[in-house]
C-alpha cells in the first residue's frame, strides 16, 4: 500500500527551487525571507514553493513573535526513499527471474 502523502512528496521533490530549499533547510532553520534570498524570483513565488512543501509535510513552521521559522522534516522523503526501495527490488526480481528463463536450454 502507498504511504498516502507519496504523491505530495514526490511533486514537492519534482521542482528545482524546491529541492534547494529543502537543501538550505537541511542545514537548519530558517526564516522565510532568508530562504527566498538567493533566488531570482519574488517572495510571493518562494512563499507558493513552500506551501507545496508543507502540504507535503517536508516542512514545519512555527512562530516566534513576529517571525515564521521553517525547518525540514525527512520523514516524507523515508517514506517515499522506502517506496523506491521496494520498487527497485520488485523490478530486480522480476529481471533476475527473466533471464534465468531466457538462459536455460530449452
Amino acid at each position: 500500500m502507498l504511504a498516502p502523502n507519496l504523491d505530495r512528496t514526490l511533486t514537492a521533490l519534482a521542482d528545482p527551487t524546491r529541492r534547494a530549499i529543502l537543501q538550505r533547510l537541511s542545514r537548519g532553520e530558517a526564516r522565510v525571507t532568508e530562504l527566498a534570498r538567493p533566488f531570482p524570483i519574488s517572495l510571493n513565488s518562494v512563499s507558493k514553493h513552500i506551501r507545496v512543501l508543507e502540504r507535503a509535510q517536508l516542512v514545519r513552521r512555527r512562530r516566534a513573535g513576529r517571525q515564521h521559522l521553517l525547518s525540514f522534516d525527512p520523514q516524507p522523503l523515508d517514506e517515499a526513499a522506502a517506496w523506491i526501495e521496494g520498487q527497485r527490488a520488485f523490478w530486480s526480481d522480476r529481471l533476475d527471474a527473466l533471464e534465468r528463463a531466457l538462459r536455460q536450454p530449452e
